[in-house]
C-alpha cells in the first residue's frame, strides 16, 4: 500500500479525503466507516444559535443541488457539550467550521473550542446564504485581519474556506497566508436561483442559494490551481468532486486534501471509495508516496 499521509500545517492526514461541512455528521457512521478518512468537517458553528432560512432549503438542478441552509446551528456552547463528543468518538480528524456575524464573534468561537480536543478550525468567511456572517468577510483586508486575530486566540491550525462569489480570489488567499492560515480551502458555493414558473416565485424559501455539485467542479479545478500558484500554504480542492479522478484532477493541479460534499448526499460511502481509489491509483503507477501527485501537472 502506498502512503497516503498528506500534511496540512502541522496537521497530518492519514489520507487527503476529508467529509465537507454541512455534507455529514456521526450518522453517516452507519453507513460508511468514517475512521477510513483523512478528517470530518463539522456544520458551521457560530457563537450564537441559528434558527436558518426558511424551507424549502434545498432544490436538486441539472448536475448540482441549490442549498440555503443559514448556518443553522445550536450555538458553539452547546456544539461543545453535546455534539462534540459524538464527533471525537469517530477514530478520524474532526475539523469544526466556524462563522461569525463580527470579528469578534469569530474570535470567541475559536477561543472556546481551543480549550477542546479538536484537530483544527476550517473559518467559513464563503457562505452565501445568509444576511450577515458570509461572504462579506471573504474581502483581502476582512481575510487578513480575521485570519491574524484567530491565529492569536487559538494553537489550532486554522483552515480559511473562500469564496468564488468575490473577485482577486488569489489576493484574498495571499492576505490568509500573510495572517498565518495554515491552509485555505476552496471554493464555497457559487450564487444560484431556480424560479417555479407556475408560481413565480423561488424554488428556496431563502430566495437564492449556494450551487454546488458536478457542475462547479470545472470551476473549483480553475480556482485551486491559479491560488496554488499565488500561495505556498496547502490548498485544499472543494467543488464537485465525486469518484477517484476528479479527486486526482485536484490533486494534479496542486490540491494537498480535497474535501466531498454533495456526492455524500448520493452515496454516503464514496469517501472511501475515493480512499481506495488513490491507493489503486499509486499501485497501479508504482507510486509510494501520494505526494509526489501533488502539483505534479505537466502545464
Amino acid at each position: 500500500m502506498a502512503d497516503l499521509s498528506v500534511d496540512i500545517g502541522n496537521l497530518r492526514l492519514k489520507n487527503p479525503v476529508m467529509l465537507a461541512s454541512g455534507t455529514c455528521g456521526p450518522e453517516l457512521q452507519k453507513f460508511t466507516d468514517l475512521s477510513k478518512l483523512g478528517a470530518i468537517i463539522t456544520k458551521t458553528v457560530t457563537l450564537n444559535p441559528r434558527i436558518g432560512n426558511p424551507p424549502p432549503r434545498t432544490f436538486e438542478t441539472h448536475c448540482g443541488i441549490l442549498n440555503s441552509i443559514g448556518l443553522e446551528n445550536p450555538g458553539v456552547d452547546v456544539f461543545i457539550a453535546e455534539k462534540l463528543p459524538e464527533f471525537m468518538a469517530l477514530n478520524t480528524k474532526v475539523i469544526v467550521s466556524i462563522a461569525g456575524d463580527t470579528f469578534a464573534a469569530y474570535v470567541e468561537v475559536a477561543r472556546k473550542l481551543d480549550n477542546t480536543q479538536v484537530d483544527a478550525l476550517e473559518i467559513n468567511v464563503s457562505c452565501p446564504n445568509v444576511e450577515k456572517g458570509g461572504v462579506e468577510f471573504s474581502n483581502k483586508e476582512s481575510v487578513y485581519r480575521l485570519t491574524k486575530e484567530i491565529k492569536e486566540v487559538t494553537s489550532k491550525p486554522i483552515i480559511i474556506k473562500l469564496s468564488p462569489n468575490v473577485g482577486g480570489l488569489e489576493e484574498v488567499s495571499i492576505s490568509a497566508a500573510d495572517g498565518g492560515a495554515d491552509a485555505v480551502s476552496l471554493i464555497n458555493t457559487l450564487y444560484g436561483l431556480a424560479i417555479d414558473v407556475d408560481t413565480k416565485k423561488s424554488q428556496l424559501g431563502g430566495v437564492t442559494g449556494g450551487l454546488s455539485g458536478p457542475c462547479i467542479k470545472p470551476v473549483a479545478l480553475y480556482y485551486v490551481y491559479k491560488v496554488k500558484e499565488a500561495v505556498n500554504i496547502p490548498v485544499i480542492g472543494i467543488g464537485g468532486i465525486s469518484s477517484t479522478y476528479d479527486a486526482l484532477e485536484f490533486l494534479i493541479v496542486g490540491a494537498s486534501a480535497v474535501e466531498i460534499g454533495t456526492a455524500n448526499f448520493i452515496n454516503p460511502n464514496i469517501g472511501v471509495e475515493i480512499v481506495e481509489g488513490l491507493d489503486s491509483y499509486c499501485d497501479k503507477n508504482k507510486i509510494n508516496k501520494l505526494t509526489e501527485i501533488i502539483n505534479s501537472r505537466a502545464f
